[in-house]
């Protein structure tokens, strides 16, 4: 049992050290080049240009957040249920 338990948790190390990943700049496969460049630009971007979030995917928050208590305004769209 102690066996087992052992060789499961160096299994889970090996694991995780192999889920680390290298840190070197990311270049196309080989026989692979970047995607064609869009129309109206004259070069393709870079790999660090294609792996960028436009603004428009990943927005910025804009919430307050509350400090304090205070009252809502009157919303005028917060009506019954209509019968």
């Amino acid at each position: 049992m102690r066996v087992l338990a052992c060789l499961g948790l160096s299994l889970s190390l090996i694991g995780a050290l192999a889920a680390c990943g290298q840190r070197a700049d990311l270049k196309p496969g080989p026989g692979r080049q970047l995607p064609v460049a869009p129309y109206g630009r004259e070069e393709p971007r870079s790999v660090e240009g294609l792996l960028q979030t436009p603004p428009q995917a990943a927005p910025e928050r804009s919430i307050e957040l509350r400090k304090r208590s205070e009252e809502r305004a009157d919303d005028p769209f917060d009506l019954p249920p209509q019968e």
